[in-house]
C-alpha cells in the first residue's frame, strides 16, 4: 500500500486519480480548495494545510491548474493579451505548484523511492510549439516545467531516491476543457488517471526531472 498526497483532488483528473489509487488499496490524503479551503495561490494557506500533515508520502501529486483566468479566454494573438490574465495564469499554474513543492518537501519519504508529479501540458513545450497562441497557458506551463526540473535537482540532494516529473495527461474531457476540445481526440478522466498511474508505477530514479506524456514518452522542453 502506498501513501498518496493528492492536491487538487476535487477536479476532474484529480478525483479520478483519487478513485484509481483508492480502488487498488492505496491510502489517499486529498486537499482541495473546494473541500478544504486549500488555496495554492496563497502561501499562508499552503503552509497551514501542509504543516498539519505528519505522514511521509510515497507520492505527492499536484493535480491543480487552469486553462484560462477566471474571466478570460485563451489568447489567439498578441493583441488579446491582458496583464491580469497573465498574472492569474502564472499564479495558478506556476507559482502555486512551486509553493507546494517548497512546503511539501519534508513530507517525502527518504528511505524509499518517492514520486513528486505535477500536471503540466504538452502546449507548455517550447520545442513542440507549432501553432502559437494560448500565450498565458503555454507560458505558465513552461514555467511550471522549469520549476519541476529545478526542484528535481535540489530534491536529489536531500532525497536521493526521489523522482520529480512533469506529466501531460492527454486531452482529457473535463468541465474545464469542454469548450475547447471540439473535434480533438480526447479521453475520459478515468482513462487518463489509469494511464498516469501506470506511468508513475514504472518510473525509474534516473528519470527524475523529465517531462512525459501519459504514454510514458518524453516531451521536449
Amino acid at each position: 500500500m502506498k501513501k498518496i498526497l493528492l492536491i487538487g483532488n476535487s477536479g476532474g483528473i484529480g478525483s479520478a486519480l483519487g478513485h484509481a489509487w483508492t480502488s487498488r488499496g492505496d491510502e489517499v490524503t486529498g486537499l482541495s480548495r473546494r473541500h478544504h479551503g486549500f488555496d495554492i495561490t496563497d502561501e499562508v494557506s499552503v503552509d497551514l494545510h501542509l504543516r498539519k500533515l505528519d505522514t511521509k508520502f510515497d507520492v505527492i501529486f499536484i493535480a491543480t491548474g487552469g486553462l484560462t483566468s477566471e474571466n478570460g479566454r485563451p489568447e489567439k494573438s498578441l493583441s488579446q493579451l491582458n496583464q491580469q490574465s497573465l498574472q492569474e495564469q502564472f499564479l495558478l499554474n506556476a507559482a502555486g505548484p512551486a509553493l507546494i513543492l517548497k512546503h511539501s518537501k519534508k513530507l517525502l519519504r527518504r528511505d524509499a523511492i518517492s514520486v513528486v508529479a505535477a500536471l503540466s501540458a504538452r502546449v507548455g513545450s517550447i520545442g513542440d510549439n507549432r501553432l502559437g497562441g494560448w500565450y498565458s497557458y503555454r507560458a505558465s506551463k513552461a514555467a511550471l516545467n522549469q520549476i519541476v526540473h529545478s526542484a528535481s535537482i535540489e530534491l536529489k540532494r536531500s532525497h536521493p531516491k526521489s523522482i520529480c516529473v512533469a506529466l501531460h495527461p492527454g486531452t482529457v474531457r473535463t468541465a474545464l476543457t469542454e469548450k475547447y476540445i471540439a473535434n480533438h481526440k480526447s479521453i475520459s478522466t478515468d482513462q487518463a488517471a489509469n494511464k498516469l498511474l501506470r506511468l508513475m508505477d514504472g518510473l525509474k530514479e534516473d528519470q527524475t526531472g523529465l517531462f512525459f506524456d501519459w504514454a510514458g514518452k518524453g516531451i521536449e522542453w
